[in-house]
C-alpha cells in the first residue's frame, strides 16, 4: 500500500544532498581519468591528426579542381537555362505598332518633301517672273525713247 503522507523535508533534503554529492564524486573522478587517458592518448592523437591531415588535403584540393572546372560551369548554364524558362515573355508594343511609326514617318518626310519643293519651285517662278518683267520693263522703255506710243505703235521721229 501507498503511503499519502508526506516525507519530512529534512530527509528529502538529505536524500537530494547524498545525490549531489555523489555527482560531484563522479565528475572528478571523470576528469581525473580523462587527464591520464589524454596524456596517455594525446601524443599519438596528434601523430594521427596529422597523418588524416596529409591524406585529406590532396583530396580536398582535387575536389575543389573538379568543382571549379567540372560541375560549377554544368551548375551555371543549369541555373541560366532554368532562369530563362522561369522569366515572364517580355511585353512588346502592339503588334504592327513598328510597322505604323516606319509608315507615318516615310509619310512626314514625303510631305516634308513635297512642301519644300512646292516652294522652291514658287521662288523660281517668281525669279522667273520679275526676270521678265524686268526685261519687259526695259524693251518697253526704249521703246518709248524710241518714240513708241502707249498702244505699241512706233513712230520715227520727224
Amino acid at each position: 500500500m501507498i503511503s499519502i503522507r508526506r516525507k519530512p523535508q529534512d530527509e528529502v533534503a538529505g536524500r537530494f544532498g547524498r545525490v549531489q554529492e555523489a555527482a560531484r564524486q563522479g565528475a572528478d573522478m571523470w576528469r581525473q581519468n580523462a587527464a591520464v587517458a589524454a596524456e596517455r592518448i594525446g601524443p599519438i592523437a596528434n601523430e594521427r591528426v596529422l597523418v588524416v591531415r596529409g591524406w585529406s588535403a590532396p583530396r580536398l584540393r582535387q575536389a575543389a579542381r573538379y568543382v571549379e572546372t567540372g560541375l560549377a560551369p554544368r551548375v551555371s548554364t543549369f541555373l541560366s537555362d532554368v532562369a530563362g524558362r522561369v522569366e515572364p515573355p517580355k511585353r512588346s508594343a502592339k503588334p504592327g505598332r513598328g510597322a505604323l511609326m516606319a509608315m507615318m514617318g516615310v509619310v512626314a518626310a514625303v510631305g516634308v518633301a513635297g512642301a519644300v519643293a512646292t516652294r522652291r519651285g514658287t521662288i523660281r517662278d517668281m525669279a522667273k517672273g520679275s526676270g521678265e518683267q524686268a526685261h519687259n520693263a526695259t524693251s518697253a522703255d526704249s521703246m518709248t525713247v524710241s518714240g513708241a506710243d502707249v498702244d505699241g505703235q512706233v513712230h520715227s521721229p520727224h
